[in-house]
């Protein structure tokens, strides 16, 4: 049965129609430092780029003071001894002097999902527990694909220092089916994750809608834990833009150089998160 159209009243007025409530299932918020994960507008991660420690702690500062950045990500991985715990310790306080009270995710993101540095799992297992043993960070992200016991220790150990944990997945690649997306985030969330986050690599359009209907599943029949999701490159910068509708409750921007394919200058992406939280007032 065709739409009624618009009443001759409302097309002469320029007043809206009223229209039925949307509704969309919402994450379980998580308060980190002040910052509410999964509520409303998006926040925003700025990722550090930095190779030595100088550069570091100015980019952390500079991170820090803008204020549409609502998380540091101390991307360990850039730096010159990424790999020497013992160089690493005692910088963790240094970083968190550094940010303020602004939360820190520390990431050592591998050769194998895109990082700077290739590491084994037993490195990558050991430098965790120093750094974790270490503090100063309020998140730690955990590759799902490290060995399995690997995984389940580090978990542990980041919960026992009430540190949440971020598991991610990463494809820089190609873009799985939405079933395997929903599949490999349902595993986070059955590895004690407390952010599921995946991020691919679309080809075409199809593949960008494939991670959004990955969202969209996964919110509505299986997790209400806060996700972070993303398409890369240009053609998924709508997946960075538009998290609050589909369900991906963080995302990364830039200050400066980007770590990723396809992040966006981080006041322009506030501006954009804004926008669209504001025309989505009255959505529950």
């Amino acid at each position: 049965m065709p739409s009624p159209s618009p009443s001759p009243e409302s097309v002469q007025t320029g007043k809206s129609l009223p229209t039925a409530p949307v509704r969309f299932r919402q994450a379980t918020p998580i308060d980190i430092r002040g910052l509410r994960i999964g509520h409303g507008r998006p926040a925003i991660i700025v990722p550090t780029t930095a190779d030595h420690v100088a550069g570091l702690l100015a980019e952390i500062e500079r991170i820090r003071n803008e204020p549409a950045a609502g998380m540091i990500e101390w991307r360990i991985d850039y730096l010159t001894d990424a790999c020497d715990a013992a160089s690493l310790m005692p910088l963790c306080e240094s970083v968190r002097r550094h940010a303020g009270n602004k939360p820190v995710l520390l990431t050592f993101r591998t050769a194998a999902e895109g990082g700077a540095r290739a590491i084994s799992d037993k490195e990558y297992a050991r430098l965790y527990h120093s750094l974790i043993e270490a503090g100063g960070m309020d998140l730690i992200d955990i590759e799902m694909f490290r060995d399995a016991e690997t995984v389940r220790s580090l978990v542990s150990a980041a919960h026992a220092q009430d540190i949440k944990v971020v598991m991610s997945s990463h494809d820089f690649h190609s873009t799985p089916a939405a079933n395997e997306i929903v599949s490999r985030l349902r595993a986070q969330d059955a590895c004690g994750a407390d952010i599921l986050k995946i991020a691919v690599m679309p080809r075409h359009t199809g593949d960008v809608l494939e991670l959004l209907q990955a969202a969209r599943t996964l919110r509505e029949d299986y997790s209400d834990k806060p996700m972070l999701l993303m398409s890369m490159g240009g053609l998924g910068a709508i997946t960075r833009l538009a998290g609050e509708v589909f369900g991906s409750d963080l995302s990364f921007g830039c200050l400066g150089a980007a770590s990723a394919p396809g992040q966006i200058e981080v006041t322009s992406m506030h501006q954009v998160l804004d926008i669209i939280h504001q025309s989505m007032q009255g959505i529950d």
